[in-house]
């Protein structure tokens, strides 16, 4: 991880072919493309990939999440669960839409809790989005177990997941919806884009049509096209469809490379007295994008990450203090600063985040360090690499 240290001709050669039809648009000018249709190319083979019947690309992974919510029927007042430690998307597609993130706890997973999720459930719940942080997943029998009680539609946000797989199903294929990034730093990228995937057909139709302005797509004279819904420009384009294309014929190769890497490095740290990994759900197997790892305590993680910057070694994150990931940065969500008027539902059923106790899974949070598995490492850079973890946290817990 990411896509873009696998950059070659093949991405190239996509792309040149949208560029000598001069269709950047993804639909229409049907006589102008030499048969190149790179964003339906590119559905067709992610689909498959993803063991979906239906896959909708879009401009970016929130768009993706926005999409996904909204084909779902989630709109105003519905509130949607989703976890303390995400990207500011998650939270971002739902107020799009009218929608209100219900935030909660996670667990050694770094995802959603599943009792933390059946405690949230109100009468106005519509949707359970787990976020499956830094490769790995949140307890899927669980969570679909509590959707199907209480009739709550699981929505999967796997984008930075692609790859990973539970109980040998792809990670977003597992629920109602799965939702996936191909910006520029993910497993595969097409620089900016994303993905719905699905296998109920209304959710189809609905995403397809919403993601562009509500055009029906029925026959081949786009102007004579109906608009049977209200919908958005979340499209995306066909030179961005053309690099994804090349690169998801990349992904096993990236996938290999990643578990690898991960590999060498985990059995380095697993030799070190109170180093503990994240639990992955039985049946699962992360993507190996990431090396998630547990320190007895908040002072020593803080230490620990100090020193391994200290040691050289870059793409490690304590996500306890960053700005866009964990809920001790969002500012603006918790004062629920906007540029404009934000709907009365929000402000009337919002939590006060300024207030809630979070403190299952800051502790969890604070004791987590994270570490970037690049593919473009040589075995011997791979092998120093964990050796100087290994000595910059042995030196910090000694």
């Amino acid at each position: 991880m990411p896509g873009f240290e696998v950059f070659g001709n093949e991405e190239r050669q996509q792309v040149n072919d949208v560029l000598e039809s001069g269709v950047l648009m993804r639909y229409g000018f049907d006589g102008m493309r030499n048969g190149h249709w790179k964003a339906r190319e590119f559905e067709q083979a992610f689909a498959k990939r993803m063991q979906s019947a239906h896959c909708q690309l879009v401009s970016s992974g929130t768009s993706a999440l926005t999409v996904a919510l909204a084909s779902a029927g989630i709109g105003a007042g519905d509130e949607v669960i989703m976890p303390t430690f995400t990207f500011v998307a998650s939270f971002e597609s739902i107020l799009a839409l009218g929608a209100v993130p219900v935030l909660v706890d996670i667990d050694d997973t770094l995802t959603l809790d599943p009792s933390a999720v059946e405690a949230a459930i109100t009468s106005r719940t519509r949707c359970v989005m787990p976020v499956h942080m830094c490769g790995s997943m949140a307890d899927l029998d669980a969570l679909q177990a509590i959707c199907d009680k209480h009739d709550l539609i699981l929505l999967e946000d796997a984008c930075q997941a692609l790859g990973g797989t539970y109980k040998g199903k792809p990670l977003g294929s597992y629920s109602d919806l799965g939702c996936f990034s191909f910006d520029f730093v993910k497993t595969i990228t097409c620089g900016e884009g994303g993905a719905v995937i699905t296998n109920n057909e209304k959710y189809k139709v609905n995403a397809d049509q919403y993601q562009d302005h509500g055009h029906d797509h029925q026959g081949n004279d786009r102007g004579a096209e109906t608009h049977p819904t209200l919908g958005y420009n979340f499209r995306i384009s066909e030179l961005n469809a053309a690099v994804g294309l090349a690169q998801l014929a990349k992904l096993d190769n990236i996938l290999a490379i990643q578990k690898e890497h991960y590999t060498i490095l985990r059995s380095a740290l697993i030799q070190v007295k109170d180093v503990s990994f994240r639990r992955v759900p039985e049946g699962g197997e992360e993507n190996y994008s990431f090396l998630n790892f547990f320190l007895p305590s908040e002072e020593t993680a803080r230490k620990a990450h100090k020193a391994l910057g200290e040691a050289g070694i870059d793409g490690c994150f304590y996500w306890y203090t960053n700005n866009w990931h964990y809920i001790n940065g969002w500012e603006h969500l918790r004062n629920l600063k906007s540029l404009g008027n934000l709907p009365s539902e929000v402000h009337n059923q919002m939590q006060d985040l300024n207030n809630c106790d979070f403190s299952k899974s800051d502790a969890w949070m604070g004791r987590t360090i994270s570490c970037l598995v690049k593919l473009g490492w040589s075995k011997e850079e791979v092998a120093r690499r964990a050796e100087k973890m290994r000595s910059a946290i042995e030196s910090v817990i000694a």
